[in-house]
């Protein structure tokens, strides 16, 4: 009996896990925060076109897990000993043609790009050249001679693509323009975002230089990555926290109450870790919880904003 024969269906279930729900959050708040900063604003995104462009950036995320997981397992990056959750490593596991998982990466990424089209039309060329980037960097980050994901810039590129361009691109289909502030604005979820991938590559640098990846804490080892990660999480914090009051006024101290109440714990375990192998799990879980927190609170703060002008209104 050959392997192909051996092979798993692709089943709803593994189709879910190869899209990783629980890194999603890289996705939905700079998505909400998009949403709310432009209804905040009045720059006329309609309820439908937002909802729309949060389940293309929730499609286009599944898509990027998707392919990294094929790309990985292709290439003989991943294997059972590297300390990953089982639906983290749906191809190890799983026992799916890869295949499979490479077709539905680029279903994921067809019906991602298909609503993102749909909601930038009547709204000129450039939501859809912030599209067209973001597209680009999807299909480089894992894929291609050399994958972002494998150099010293992944941290930066995820940070920058998924927590900025995301709430760029969705200004941009609001009315057309270019609204630079909103890199701005994004700062903290660009650095929440950016801190994900520090966490994955801090805590494999042993299996990256095994498999040839150049990627940040490989090229300046775990002590200063560790380092640099605690100097990051301190930064992500003070900006969660202050620039909603600098932006917002009152209404920000939404994220700052939030920060402080429900972020202590997450904050403070987060900055113990250690980056090693063995608390990678713990290590994913805890990032995550920090962006939800941290992240939750900023877009929730501008939630608020908006809820304050209608009342105003």
């Amino acid at each position: 009996m050959s392997q192909c024969e051996n092979y798993k269906p692709l089943t709803p279930k593994l189709a879910l896990d190869l899209a990783a729900p629980r890194t999603w959050v890289a996705s939905v708040f700079p998505a909400l925060f998009g949403n709310f900063y432009c209804w905040q604003q009045g720059m006329g995104l309609t309820w439908i076109r937002g909802i729309m462009l949060l389940a293309a950036c929730i499609l286009l995320q599944s898509a990027v897990n998707t392919f990294n997981d094929y790309f990985d397992f292709i290439k003989g990056t991943d294997s059972e000993g590297d300390h990953v959750e089982i639906s983290d490593a749906v191809l190890i596991y799983g026992n799916i043609n890869p295949k499979s998982a490479l077709i539905l990466g680029i279903v994921y990424m067809a019906a991602g790009a298909a609503l993102g089209l749909i909601s930038c039309m009547g709204n000129g060329m450039i939501p859809v050249l912030i599209g067209i980037i973001g597209g680009v960097v999807i299909l480089l980050y894992s894929g291609g001679p050399v994958p972002v994901s494998y150099l010293p810039i992944g941290e930066l590129v995820s940070g920058f693509v998924m927590g900025g361009l995301i709430p760029l691109g969705i200004a941009g289909c609001a009315d057309g323009k270019l609204h630079w502030q909103v890199l701005l604005y994004s700062l903290p979820l660009i650095v929440g975002i950016a801190l994900i991938m520090m966490s994955n590559n801090g805590s494999d640098i042993e299996k990256d230089m095994r498999a040839g990846r150049r990627t940040l804490p490989t090229c300046i080892g775990r002590k200063k990555t560790v380092r640099l990660y605690r100097y990051f999480i301190i930064s992500w914090v003070t900006l969660a926290a202050v620039m909603p009051l600098t932006l917002l006024g009152f209404t920000g101290f939404i994220s700052t109450i939030f920060v402080v109440i429900f972020g202590r714990k997450v904050i403070k375990k987060q900055l113990s870790c250690r980056l090693e192998p063995q608390g990678r799990i713990a290590t994913m879980q805890g990032i995550v919880l920090m962006n939800i927190v941290l992240n939750g609170a900023y877009a929730a703060s501008f939630a608020a904003g908006f809820i304050q002008e209608v009342f105003h209104g």
